[in-house]
């Protein structure tokens, strides 16, 4: 778990302890405040990596708690939240200091991703300022919230192909389902590549109107428009030395497109409001679940940048498309929510496992990932039973046939929890106190199912399993 301190305020109780709950099972160390004087008050007592408050409070609102924030500790990222907002209002936020601007009832992906992306630049300039010389790399991804398990052949050709492209410096285009994994694999690309010391910065270009997306990619100058209050740094910018990754691209419009050509054709930005190109060194990776040759006949995307982003294609498989590794995940997401539960093979059944495997899981990993921490919060006993699931995953079961775990072979549960402890000392490199820490068991526990199941370095590696903690 990464332990980074946020600090959440919130006058609204039940949305500070739900913004709570679910940063904490990202492995934050979170902290929830419901007055904006109590929030200046718990950061000049601790440290904290990063500050997401609500617009719109009582005594003190958010743009008032920021400029308290920002004078306690200028570099402290602040995300700003609200039910309602304007393109405007956004702007002015963020021009004022505020790392990023949210609404409320944004997707809890979509917040996850924006409080990475906020640490992510928290981690960089604190090392930057810490180390200015520095050459060597650092870990920046704990394996056990970043794992990606695929033990059958669609996800083992995916590891091959990342382990060929990552030491190049060419464009990718990673294509995919959503919730099949792109940012997963963006990462352990960037963490292979030479550019593993650099920063890997993310962003949906989805996610914010083309003129709020534009300052966020490039930057702009001050008095561009009204509100630009300073000059601004662009997230090409922040990325110099490392990879940026511009998720959802199809989604960007004509205008963005060709803005973002330029880049890949000059290798240079210019700010709004600037006239000065500025040079950058960045390694893009796109990612997109439309399928952009299609968009590209019908108007939609630049040709010339399509063939530009497509220099090297990877193509995610969907979750229904390898359900040799459902188990697997089942497992490991089962870990991920209940981590002090000791026994591996007392956390589900084999009739709820295989109801599992044979649904069909439209929204991938991701679905799967929401369905288990669903599953296991609302559970009745200590095991996970079939009823504990959703009633869309059970009807399915009555719809069609089942499918047998792992090819016809009805796995048991002692078989999976050795799969499982494979996988894990493989993603650790063997690192028994790292793997036995995953696992949510001691260290002689791990040791003894390592007896128990004849287990070595050599002759437990078979397939590979795809690291990110470089």
């Amino acid at each position: 778990m990464s332990g980074e301190k946020i600090l959440i305020v919130d006058d609204e109780q039940s949305m500070c302890q739900y913004l709570t709950i679910m940063l904490q099972k990202e492995g934050y160390d979170v902290t929830g405040v419901q007055r904006g004087v109590d929030a200046l008050r718990e950061a000049k007592a601790r440290k904290f990596d990063l500050v997401i408050t609500d617009f719109k409070m009582r005594e003190m609102d958010g743009i008032q708690v920021l400029s308290g924030l920002k004078a306690i500790d200028p570099e402290l990222p602040v995300i700003i939240m609200t039910a309602y907002a304007s393109q405007k209002s956004a702007i002015d936020a963020v021009n004022k200091g505020a790392f990023h601007y949210l609404i409320k009832h944004a997707k809890n992906d979509e917040i996850k991703m924006v409080v990475c992306n906020a640490l992510e630049m928290r981690r960089m300039r604190r090392d930057m300022a810490a180390a200015p010389a520095r050459t060597t790399g650092r870990k920046e991804i704990m394996s056990d919230s970043r794992m990606i398990i695929g033990k059958g052949p669609a996800m083992q050709r995916v590891f091959s192909l990342v382990e060929k492209v990552a030491v190049t410096d060419s464009t990718i285009l990673i294509h995919g389902e959503s919730g099949t994994g792109k940012e997963l694999i963006a990462r352990a690309i960037h963490f292979r590549s030479t550019r593993a010391h650099g920063p890997f910065v993310s962003i949906n270009c989805g996610a914010l109107p083309e003129s709020l997306l534009e300052s966020e990619l490039f930057g702009h100058v001050k008095g561009s428009f009204t509100g630009a209050i300073k000059d601004k740094e662009g997230l090409f910018k922040v990325a110099t030395g490392g990879t940026f990754l511009l998720d959802e691209i199809g989604e960007t419009t004509p205008a963005i497109q060709v803005k973002l050509l330029r880049v890949l054709q000059e290798k240079e930005i210019i700010p709004v409001g600037g006239t000065s190109p500025l040079k950058i060194d960045v390694r893009v990776i796109a990612a997109t679940n439309r399928d952009l040759e299609s968009e590209v006949e019908h108007g939609r995307f630049r040709p010339d940048l399509y063939y530009r982003l497509n220099v090297i294609p990877v193509t995610l498989p969907t979750l229904r498309d390898r359900r040799e590794d459902i188990p697997l995940l089942v497992y490991h997401f089962l870990r991920k929510s209940r981590p002090n539960h000791t026994d591996v093979t007392q956390i589900i059944t084999k009739e709820a496992l295989q109801v599992l495997v044979d649904y069909d899981w439209p929204g991938n990993v991701r679905e799967l990932e929401n369905i288990i921490e669903r599953s296991v919060i609302l559970q009745a006993g200590e095991i996970l039973q079939l009823d504990d699931l959703p009633e869309v995953v059970r009807a399915n079961r009555r719809a069609g046939g089942s499918r047998k775990l792992f090819e016809g072979t009805n796995v048991t549960l002692e078989e999976l929890e050795r799969e499982y402890l494979v996988t894990v000392l493989n993603e650790t490199g063997w690192q028994k106190k790292k793997a036995s820490s995953i696992l949510g068991i001691n260290a002689s526990t791990l040791y003894r199912k390592i007896q128990r199941y004849g287990l070595d370095k050599e002759n437990a590696r078979g397939d590979k399993e795809m690291e990110l903690d470089e």
